[in-house]
């Protein structure tokens, strides 16, 4: 089904939030702060993880790792959102949008693999603690972690080829903050429906097949953990996946909002992708820091030599 109206496009206007204009000044101000304190948090953990032998392991790695993805992911999209949300221009170009998108897409995709490897590592830990040392090795995690980002990126570039084949036809509005594959593929010139399914489909199976695997993992890992004698075994083997477990619901339950509601029904999709392109990001590094009592040590290790050296 070809598009009645031919005007070829080489831009895109990002409605995003000019529908609440009023509301202008005030989603700024959040999101700046929002977006100041989740760099901060990831940077903090990258930072620790890099001085603290002590956290020179497997599970701090991933943890580096997730910290890293997020806070490119955040950077492919914020950045953009609050200049628009400032300024009267909101066009984007076609090439921008695509490499946005893609950016977008892998490193979204990157950061669904690394939580499902964090489980994996779990999963070895409790459940094969002797073999554990000879199974996950740093350079084993390192191969994982690039894995992950060449899954991720294979998916993304797939995704934004099938969408960015054709030429794109007026009107130029994306009813979105950011070039969100559901928003520009309604905008092709070629049968936008059946790629729209296509990418629909493709993301949905990376999402709900990586979110699955976590919850295998985790079965195991529940039985395993349910075996053990003591009162203190048990707490200490679940306390080293809360926070995970934490963030996988998070993480999961919001991209499954934004992926798995329908194209047909209500509701703005502006709204709905804000937890998960602002608060999920934000939340991460906080639950994965506040939660953790390595961390903490690390932290007040560096406190205390910086405090040493200013006395």
């Amino acid at each position: 089904r070809m598009k009645i109206n031919r005007t070829i496009l080489k831009e895109f206007v990002l409605v995003g939030f000019s529908v609440y204009p009023y509301a202008h000044t005030f989603l700024s101000v959040v999101f700046f702060c929002l977006y100041l304190l989740t760099l901060t948090g990831n940077l903090a953990i990258m930072y620790l993880t890099w001085v603290d032998r002590c956290l020179h392991t497997p599970m701090y790695l991933f943890l580096s790792a997730l910290s890293f993805s997020e806070t490119c992911y955040t950077l492919t999209i914020t950045p953009k959102m609050l200049a628009d949300l400032l300024a009267k221009n909101r066009s984007i170009t076609i090439i921008g949008c695509g490499l946005q998108m893609c950016f977008f897409l892998g490193l979204g995709g990157t950061n669904c693999v690394i939580l499902t490897l964090m489980g994996f590592d779990r999963f070895l830990a409790i459940c094969n603690p002797l073999r554990y040392p000879l199974l996950m090795t740093n350079v084993v995690c390192g191969q994982l972690v690039v894995s992950a980002w060449v899954a991720g990126f294979i998916i993304s570039v797939t995704e934004t080829t099938l969408i960015f084949r054709g030429s794109f036809c007026g009107p130029n509005l994306v009813k979105h903050f950011f070039c969100h594959m559901r928003a520009v593929v309604r905008l092709s010139c070629l049968d936008s429906e059946l790629t729209e399914l296509i990418v629909t489909a493709i993301s949905v199976s990376g999402l709900m097949g990586t979110f699955l695997l976590i919850i295998l993992t985790y079965v195991f890992i529940l039985s395993t953990v349910l075996r053990i004698p003591s009162a203190e075994g048990k707490q200490k083997a679940f306390s080293t996946c809360a926070s995970h477990l934490t963030v996988v619901i998070i993480h999961f339950g919001f991209a499954s909002i934004v992926y798995l509601k329908p194209g047909a029904s209500g509701g703005d999709d502006t709204v709905i992708a804000v937890p998960y392109t602002v608060i999920t990001p934000f939340l991460s590094p906080l639950i994965f820091s506040l939660r953790n009592k390595d961390m903490k040590n690390a932290f007040r290790k560096v406190l205390g030599k910086t405090s040493s050296l200013n006395k």
